[in-house]
């Protein structure tokens, strides 16, 4: 069965979010795990908890995905920034796990002139502080367009973050379409070839889940610039074709589409269909 759903706003509430993705006729979401663009986080009574697992248990939702604020840079080398960094990543961690959602997946950051390997230095250690090996949710590490320092657009990034971390079984990785074609890996031309050499770089076993996007800009632009399902450089068929690969069918898949929720719902049932 296809494991759908889209990035959800939880401004009215978790619980409300959940049963709008049943009214999308989803079966899953992302959220945000605080204010993307800021410090603040929503706290939850106990009621409310009980009633967003209620609805997840009873609509059999599949794996549910946080996402880390875009103000969270682990990569950076200056001392606030990377410091916030550092709270956010520990907190929210924790915080999603509590809530019993499976993964939170974050952008691994931009080392702003420090270079790659030391960037990458800094989010190992960044991970390291935050997760304890105790937790049940997975770390996701995003794939990257690779636009100005950013560290993320290689597979081989990917794979030395895990590898110098602590507690590596709780790290994974998610596939954004837009962004690994923006990256300059062709999955429109040769997916086959892309998950051949993400098996080898990385290992498809630690694929955990599939940001679902088209992309405005083109084949290495390096740009992230999200577009509606077959509205962009991508198209619909080589977008389908990730869905029901073999490899990755499997997966959730999370639409980030430049969409509000009724559009969701038409574009869900457009590939529900389509497939």
């Amino acid at each position: 069965m296809l494991t759908i759903g889209t990035h959800m706003s939880i401004a009215k509430g978790i619980a409300k979010t959940a049963e709008n993705v049943v009214e999308m006729k989803a079966n899953t979401m992302q959220i945000f795990s605080r204010n993307p663009r800021g410090s603040n986080y929503k706290t939850y009574t106990e009621e409310e908890i009980g009633r967003f697992q209620e609805i997840r248990r009873k609509n059999q939702f599949g794996p549910l995905l946080a996402h880390a604020p875009y103000t969270m840079n682990l990569a950076s080398d200056k001392e606030k920034v990377y410091e916030f960094a550092c709270t956010v990543i520990r907190e929210d961690i924790a915080r999603m796990d509590a809530l019993g959602i499976e993964n939170i997946v974050f952008h691994p950051g931009s080392h702003t002139g420090i270079g790659i390997e030391a960037g990458i230095r800094n989010i190992i250690a960044g991970l390291d502080q935050a997760i304890t090996g105790d937790e049940n949710i997975m770390v996701l590490l995003e794939t990257m367009t690779g636009k100005g320092t950013e560290i993320g657009a290689k597979f081989e990034h990917l794979r030395a973050i895990r590898d110098g971390v602590r507690h590596p079984e709780r790290i994974g990785i998610c596939l954004d379409t837009c962004h690994v074609f923006a990256a300059g890996y062709d999955i429109v031309g040769n997916l086959d070839g892309v998950l051949e050499e993400f098996d080898r770089v990385i290992g498809l076993d630690l694929l955990k889940a599939v940001h679902f996007n088209d992309s405005m800009m083109p084949f290495g632009s390096h740009k992230d610039r999200h577009s509606t399902i077959g509205a962009g450089e991508i198209g619909l068929e080589p977008l389908l074709r990730v869905m029901r690969h073999p490899a990755l069918k499997e997966l959730p898949f999370y639409l980030e589409t430049p969409l509000e929720d009724a559009e969701h719902k038409i574009e869900i049932e457009m590939i529900r269909q389509k497939l």
